[in-house]
């Protein structure tokens, strides 16, 4: 039987299917944000579909990814990318760190979830919501909440995590969010003058951390450590079946959401065996595997996990994305200057 291995190299998770035969297979170096448990399984399916390849999927968070890339701008070190946030994306195809390539089965993805020059091409749609441990709920005599207001009561004073927008994707959409959300007004005036940091600065005395990952305030509040964690539908999911007291809370003024997508990179030193790759990731294949885990994928007729609300009973917030991309610099350096601790 043929054996997936796993490899934690330096903190990366690293994954290189080895199919145990003699033939040399043509590598492809693969930069992902996807959570770590995607990875594996979606991997396993690749293995058979691709069984020529060798594929190193290295996986960072949404903030690292980008500093890599731009640390690698001279000499790339990965072929494509894999799963990432089309707000950096959209960051890099004006560096031209990214090249045109339109995947087989292109044409069978809506306008919206693609670059019409073909620079990225969306896979997947992912949504912020709350996550409480119900038991500490309970324990505390603390309110089961139903959106972001309700985390300014003081009831909440220490029991509240969140990731940090610099470093994690899923921050930076909650935050971006709510800057839309709760200021009609936004293009029209600077950042900083966004009336949703008004809000914030009341969120921020009810929380007790901010951390670099968006599955881990899921994840630090299932353990017991807060009382409800700002994290994303899928990593509930992935608790509750592991019997977590947790509840999924999407939020009713509106959820955040982000569309991850792929694209080949400029100076790939295994271009071929990058669109052989990027060719299955965008198909119904793939997308069957990663509709297991998330609320929305972007080839029609596939539908999401039976375990989350349908996309169609979830208010979504408002969201931005050339605006958001244009103005990310600012915007976390704004944040950084209000809340790093």
């Amino acid at each position: 039987m043929k054996k997936l291995g796993l490899f934690l190299v330096c903190g990366l998770f690293t994954v290189s299917l080895i199919a145990g035969v003699a033939a040399a297979k043509d590598q492809v170096v693969v930069y992902t944000s996807l959570e770590n448990e995607e990875i594996v399984e979606y991997l396993k399916v690749a293995k058979k579909e691709l069984a020529d390849l060798d594929i190193q999927a290295i996986r960072l968070s949404t903030g690292e990814l980008g500093a890599r890339m731009l640390a690698e701008k001279d000499n790339p070190q990965a072929d494509c990318i894999w799963g990432w946030a089309v707000t950096n994306m959209s960051v890099f195809v004006p560096k031209g760190m990214l090249v045109t390539y339109k995947p087989k089965g292109w044409d069978k993805i809506p306008a919206n979830f693609k670059d019409p020059d073909g620079y990225w091409t969306a896979i997947d749609l992912y949504a912020a919501a709350l996550v409480p441990n119900t038991k500490v709920l309970e324990q505390k005599n603390l309110p089961m909440p139903k959106g972001w207001n309700d985390l300014l009561n003081p009831v909440y004073k220490g029991a509240l995590i969140m990731p940090n927008p610099a470093s994690s994707g899923t921050g930076f959409l909650q935050v971006a969010s709510l800057l839309v959300l709760l200021d009609p007004d936004y293009k029209n005036k600077p950042v900083e003058q966004n009336k949703a940091w008004d809000f914030l600065k009341q969120l921020d005395k009810n929380m007790g951390q901010y951390i670099k990952s968006g599955s881990k305030p899921a994840k630090l509040t299932a353990a017991g450590e807060y009382a409800v964690g700002a994290s994303f539908a899928f990593v509930y999911s992935s608790l509750k079946k592991k019997g977590f007291p947790v509840a999924l809370v999407m939020p009713q003024e509106g959820a955040g959401f982000e569309l991850e997508a792929n694209a080949l990179l400029k100076g790939a030193k295994h271009e071929a065996a990058a669109k052989k790759f990027l060719d299955w990731a965008i198909s119904k294949q793939a997308m069957e595997e990663y509709a297991k885990f998330k609320l929305g994928v972007t080839y029609p007729g596939v539908s999401g996990p039976k375990d989350l609300p349908s996309l169609k009973t979830i208010k979504l917030a408002p969201m931005d994305f050339p605006w958001q991309s244009e103005n990310r610099a600012k915007i976390l350096e704004v944040w950084q200057n209000h809340f790093l601790r």
